[in-house]
C-alpha cells in the first residue's frame, strides 16, 4: 500500500476530475450532501486504478434524479427501489444512492430498504470497513466510521459493526468476503470467518443469480484460490457448490492418492497462468469459462471412487463430472453457452493422457481436434495445467508429449484446415449421386465419409465418390 500522503494525493486526483466537479457543484447548488463512497475511495487509497465511480448523497432518488436530468441527458435507473440512480456525465458512468439501511428478512430474497439521513448512520451499515469510507465533495474530507483506513493498512477485512448483524442484514457479505480476501490479498479477522461459519445457512434466503455471480467475480481474481479455500473452511461453499467441497473425501485411508480438492485448487491456479501467459493482449477479461472447468473437472470423482488391488480408481469421472457440472451451474442460473463450454471440457480433459503413453496416428490427432471444436484452446491450457504430480521426470515427459501434440495439430491445421473438417461431399451432393431423399440413410452416408476424413485426411472428390458408391451397395448387400 502506498504511504498516507501519497494515498490522499490519489484521493484528491480522482476528485478533481471534470466528472466529479460538475456532480458535487450540482448538489451542492440544491442543498444535499454529496460523497463519493467505497469501493472507489477503497481503491485510491490502495494505489489501485479507480474503474468505477460510486457516489452517495441525502438527496432521495427522485431529488436525485431531478438534479442528474440538468446536467447529463442520459439518465437511468439503476435499482430505483434501492435508491439507485445512474447517468453519463462527461462521458463516465456513474452511480448515485441515497443514504440508506437495507435488512434481509428471515424469509426473504430481497432486502428491504429504508433511507437514513447521515453519512455515518450509512457507512456503519456497510458490508466492510474497508468499504465503509466515504469522501465528501467538495470539501475532500474523509469520513472513516470504524477503523477503514487502518484496517487497509492491516491487510484485514472485518465488518463495521458486529459480524453477526451485518450477515444477518445481508448473507451475500459473506461470499463478498471470500471475494476481497482473494482480489485485495486481504486476511478475513477470525471474528468475521467465525460469522461465516456460523452464518451459512443464512446463505439459503440469497438467489441463485446473486450467489452466480458472486462466484464468477471470485473466479475473475488473478488468484481466487484464498477465496475457494474460505469458502470451503466456513461451509459456504456447502451451500451452493456441494461438489467441491465432496472432494475432500476422495483420499483413501492410507492416504495413498493424493488430495484431489488441493489438486483443483493447484489446477486452477495453473490455468490461470498458462491463460494470462497465452492471453491475446487485446483481452484482458479472465476466462470464467476455462476457470470454472478447470477447477470443476475432477467433481466426478467422489462418486466413481473405487479400491482395486491397493489402489484407488476413478473410473469415468470425467463423464459423470461433466453431468454434475451441467446440473450445478444450470441450478446457479449459468447461462446455456457457459454450461455446455464447461461440460464439454470436464467431458474431454483426460483425452490427452494417453497420447503420452503411444503416439496417435493423424486420424487420432483429427479426431481429438474435431471433437474439441471451438474449445480447443482452452482444452489446451486445461491439459496441460492438469499435470501436478512431484515426479519431475513425468511431468517432464508430459511436457513433452503436449508440446508434440500441439506441434502436430499445427502442422496439420496448416496442411488441411482442421478446424473445419469437412468430408469432400456434402448433404446435397451425397443426395444426388445415390438418388436418395433426406433421411437417416443420409445422415449414415455422411458419417461414413467424415470418418474417412478423420482416418485419411483429404483423398479428393473423385476418390470420395468412388468410396461413397461402395460403400453404399455395402449397404444393400447387408439388407
Amino acid at each position: 500500500m502506498p504511504s498516507l500522503a501519497e494515498s490522499m494525493d490519489a484521493l484528491r486526483a480522482t476528485a478533481g476530475s471534470r466528472t466529479v466537479t460538475a456532480l458535487a457543484a450540482a448538489f451542492g447548488r440544491h442543498g444535499h450532501e454529496f460523497a463519493l463512497v467505497g469501493g472507489p475511495v477503497r481503491d485510491a487509497l490502495l494505489g489501485r486504478s479507480v474503474t468505477d465511480l460510486d457516489f452517495t448523497t441525502s438527496a432521495r432518488p427522485d431529488e436525485t434524479r431531478a438534479i442528474l436530468d440538468e446536467i447529463s441527458s442520459n439518465v437511468w435507473d439503476v435499482g430505483r427501489d434501492f435508491g439507485t440512480i445512474a447517468a453519463r456525465v462527461h462521458g463516465e458512468t456513474v452511480e448515485i444512492t441515497t443514504y440508506r439501511a437495507e435488512i434481509y428478512r428471515d424469509d426473504s430474497r430481497k432486502p428491504d430498504v429504508s433511507y437514513g439521513d447521515t453519512i455515518e448512520g450509512d457507512l456503519v451499515r456497510r458490508d466492510f470497513t474497508i468499504n465503509a469510507l466515504a469522501l465528501m465533495l467538495p470539501e475532500l474530507r474523509l469520513v472513516d466510521v470504524s477503523g477503514g483506513v487502518e484496517d487497509l493498512l492491516a491487510g484485514r477485512i472485518r465488518t463495521p459493526g458486529s459480524p453477526e448483524s451485518s450477515f444477518t442484514d445481508d448473507p451475500l457479505r459473506m461470499l463478498r468476503a471470500a471475494r476481497f480476501a482473494a482480489q485485495l490479498g486481504f486476511e478475513v479477522s477470525p471474528e468475521t470467518q467465525g460469522a461465516m461459519a456460523e452464518f451459512a445457512d443464512r446463505l439459503d434466503i440469497i438467489s441463485a443469480e446473486r450467489i452466480r455471480d458472486e462466484l464468477v467475480k471470485l473466479l475473475g481474481a488473478d488468484d481466487p484460490v484464498p477465496g475457494i479455500r474460505l469458502l470451503v473452511e466456513t461451509g459456504l461453499a456447502e451451500r451452493f457448490l456441494p461438489e467441491l467441497t465432496a472432494l475432500l473425501a476422495t483420499q483413501d485411508d492410507h492416504g495413498r492418492h493424493k488430495d484431489v480438492y488441493e489438486h483443483s485448487l493447484t489446477v486452477l491456479g495453473q490455468s490461470i497462468e498458462l491463460e494470462i501467459e497465452r492471453r491475446d493482449p487485446e483481452t484482458t477479461a479472465p476466462d470464467i469459462v476455462l476457470r470454472i472447468a478447470a477447477l470443476l473437472h475432477d467433481i466426478g470423482k467422489p462418486a466413481t471412487r473405487r479400491f482395486e488391488r491397493g489402489g484407488v480408481t476413478f473410473h469415468h469421472h470425467d463423464v459423470v463430472g461433466a453431468k454434475l457440472a451441467k446440473k450445478r451451474l444450470r441450478e446457479l442460473r449459468f447461462d446455456n453457452d457457459t454450461v455446455k463450454r464447461v461440460a464439454h471440457l470436464i467431458e474431454l480433459h483426460l483425452r490427452f493422457f494417453g497420447y503420452s503413453d503411444q503416439q496417435w496416428t493423424d486420424s487420432a490427432v483429427r479426431r481429438y481436434v474435431r471433437d474439441a471444436g471451438d474449445e480447443l484452446a482452452r482444452l489446451h491450457i486445461l491439459t496441460r495445467a492438469d499435470v501436478t504430480t512431484r515426479n519431475r521426470r513425468k511431468a517432464e515427459r508430459l511436457s513433452h508429449a503436449y508440446d508434440d501434440i500441439e506441434r502436430r495439430i499445427d502442422e496439420l491445421s496448416e496442411a488441411e484446415e482442421l478446424a473445419a473438417v469437412r468430408p469432400e461431399l456434402d448433404g446435397e451432393r451425397i443426395m444426388a449421386l445415390l438418388g436418395l431423399r433426406p433421411g437417416p440413410l443420409v445422415g449414415r452416408a455422411y458419417k461414413y465419409l467424415l470418418e474417412v476424413r478423420l482416418d485419411e485426411g483429404p483423398i479428393g472428390e473423385e476418390a470420395a465418390e468412388e468410396r461413397l458408391r461402395a460403400w453404399f451397395a455395402e449397404q444393400g448387400e447387408q439388407q
